[in-house]
């Protein structure tokens, strides 16, 4: 049987796509050790997700490994060998200010965690396609740099700009910037997953996501920032905006649409692949935005506070061109609308609190 490996599979992104590869007929191996409990806490466990794996995916296997540990992963791998047909790697630490806490623990997470598992696919299954989720961090703070305008509720792009239409593509540097530790490690995951598709010719690409979001995300205050203050919003938490006066823009992007972008890669995979990921002009709003949008779903006031300090490398602006994937991948488009996201959110969210 076809095996597909999902790492971070207690996830938001993991386990949507589990979810999806095992509708198409694949057998999943998740491997997730609740790692995100130890970064954001108790309530940020994803033990709640993989019981529903467990539940909902019949024939679903899952490694309560740690992908630091190269030994465990070789015999994960090492098991299911060439019936492997795809990985994909949603496993990290995804927090800006967590990773100057530890950043030790950071990078072998995000950087030695991935090179063991893409040491592991030249190993056993150099044939499978391996899909990484990146990040737009990647990118440093660059885009802070770019000729912004400030508008009632949001910065935006001076309309001149080549990036206004459709956002940020591809050709962006990624070096020359403060990219925060966090951006660090994962540039170094994304240099290495485009390095074993050059190198050994590994079917390779990296996801350069904006914010990544869904009814399934065990959103914290130091990540997931749109599930968090949708969850804030219905149980009337306190929230905290950082900095650029609640103004920075973030495209959003439904978990489900990215990993249709996942499968659509997977069918007509390339070599060393790198595209941005995210609602684009579809799909964006800024700060002040999303508190307005949460309250007018929820019926609820925001309580939420300013404190002028932004959180070191955050952008501004990010609004990502996927233009590239969809010329690639013509049969892909966006289902989610920014509506239909956030009904999706506060459905979920109620559900479970």
């Amino acid at each position: 049987m076809d095996i597909a490996i999902v790492t971070g599979s207690g996830g938001l992104i993991g386990s949507e796509a589990a979810l999806f590869f095992a509708e198409k007929k694949f057998q999943v191996v998740g491997i997730d050790n609740n790692l995100r409990q130890y970064f954001f806490g108790k309530e940020a466990s994803t033990d709640w997700n993989v019981a529903r794996l467990t539940q909902q995916i019949p024939d679903y296997i899952h490694y309560n490994r740690d992908i630091r540990d190269v030994g465990e992963m070789g015999a994960v791998f090492e098991r299911f060998s060439n019936d492997i047909k795809v990985i994909i790697h949603t496993a990290a630490q995804p927090s800006h200010d967590w990773a100057a806490r530890e950043p030790l623990t950071d990078f072998s997470v995000n950087a030695t965690g991935t090179l063991n598992l893409l040491e592991m696919t030249r190993k056993y299954c150099p044939q499978a396609v391996f899909i990484f989720t990146s990040t737009n961090k990647v990118y440093g703070d660059s885009p802070n740099f770019l000729p912004l305008v400030e508008k009632e509720t949001r910065w935006e792009l001076e309309p001149a700009h080549q990036f206004f239409t459709d956002g940020i593509d591809e050709t962006m540097s990624i070096d020359q910037s403060k990219h925060s530790l966090f951006g660090a490690s994962k540039v170094a995951a994304d240099v290495l997953v485009q390095e074993y598709g050059r190198y050994f010719s590994i079917k390779t690409a990296c996801f350069r996501g904006g914010c990544l979001t869904g009814p399934n995300h065990s959103g914290a205050q130091l990540h997931g920032f749109l599930a968090y203050l949708m969850k804030c919003c219905i149980t009337r938490e306190p929230y905290t905006v950082f900095g650029y006066k609640g103004k920075q823009v973030r495209n959003n992007i439904h978990s489900s649409d990215l990993v249709s972008m996942f499968w659509h890669f997977y069918q007509n995979p390339g070599i060393a692949k790198v595209y941005n990921a995210g609602g684009g002009r579809y799909s964006n709003r800024s700060m002040l935005e999303a508190i307005e949008a949460c309250e007018e779903i929820t019926g609820n006031k925001m309580t939420w506070t300013y404190l002028e300090d932004n959180r070191s490398g955050d952008h501004i602006w990010w609004i990502s061109d996927i233009s590239k994937f969809m010329q690639d991948y013509p049969g892909w488009e966006l289902e989610h609308d920014l509506n239909s996201i956030y009904r999706d959110l506060y459905t979920g969210l109620t559900q479970r609190y």
